[in-house]
């Protein structure tokens, strides 16, 4: 009897765990797909901690800002920098500045944080992805944290370094998983001429 009582506790133990994980997938509207020619990075969006910042990312994703542009700064055992339309740094999207969004977001390996100048809220379109744990610490709560890399570091490893770099990697395409998942389902009329063709 308490065998029985103990696989089938086991079983609703397994049971719940594998419902949690479903509920924590990867939301597409907060996931973003940077490719580079290497490879795919999968972002998660941190909304909760950065919504304006969030915001911006997207805004500027949807309008195909970030497709073409360098990593123009690529700090070995630091950071990988990119955003600037010209390509030096110095630039910007036409929209305004963010107001900063500080958190007590560690930063480590994968995490995303919004580039600026010395006033604190001036980020716009730039960003960096930090290579390491201990290369970045020392920018939480100083840099707006607004995104976490869940796949592909080794791509972001593998950007040319320099500053600027000779060669620079650039970003080949930036989307969010919402917008892809959605262009890449057949359209009704595709899906009926489709099933017509059987």
């Amino acid at each position: 009897m308490f065998r029985k009582l103990t696989l089938t506790a086991w079983s609703l133990l397994i049971m719940t765990a594998a419902t949690a994980g479903d509920a924590n997938a990867a939301d597409p509207e907060n996931t973003l797909y940077l490719d580079v020619d290497a490879g795919r990075i999968t972002i998660e969006m941190l909304p909760d901690i950065a919504p304006l910042h969030v915001e911006r990312i997207k805004t500027l994703t949807r309008d195909g800002f970030y497709d073409g542009i360098i990593w123009h700064r690529v700090i070995d055992g630091f950071m990988a920098q990119t955003g600037d339309p010209t390509g030096t740094g110095t630039g910007d999207s036409d929209l305004p500045d963010v107001k900063a969004e500080f958190s007590d977001y560690n930063y480590k390996r994968g995490t995303i944080g919004m580039a600026r100048t010395q006033a604190p809220d001036s980020a716009n379109s730039q960003f960096f992805i930090c290579f390491t744990d201990d290369g970045c610490s020392f920018l939480t709560g100083q840099y707006t944290v607004w995104g976490q890399v869940t796949e592909g570091m080794e791509h972001v490893d593998a950007i040319e370094k320099g500053e600027p770099p000779a060669n620079p990697d650039k970003i080949v395409k930036m989307q969010i998983a919402a917008d892809a998942e959605a262009s890449a389902e057949p359209a009704a009329g595709e899906e009926a001429t489709e099933e017509a063709a059987e």
